[in-house]
């Protein structure tokens, strides 16, 4: 990993070793994550875990209102910028 940011200029920038709030966003999406899912399923395969995770996953990026999007759900966002941007050309 290093080699490539190197190669490609990226400079790295780790969350420091117990202190989750370097990234509150994160640690956010992952206790929800951890509860809601991983800590509600029990999981009796890799096949089965990958589709309850995906489940999910694609509940959470497509219905589901983020209080980071002012209540609206990341479809319903895109749907929004993209008419936005239609109107400002």
């Amino acid at each position: 990993m290093d080699l490539w940011a190197y190669s490609n200029n990226v400079k790295m920038d780790f969350s420091r070793r117990g202190k989750p709030t370097d990234n509150a966003f994160v640690e956010s999406f992952n206790g929800r994550f951890r509860e809601e899912c991983l800590n509600a399923h029990w999981f009796e395969s890799i096949d089965d875990a990958c589709e309850k995770i995906d489940a999910w996953r694609w509940d959470y990026n497509q219905f589901r209102p983020h209080r980071s999007l002012k209540g609206l759900t990341p479809r319903e966002f895109a749907v929004q910028q993209a008419l936005e941007e239609s109107q400002t050309l």
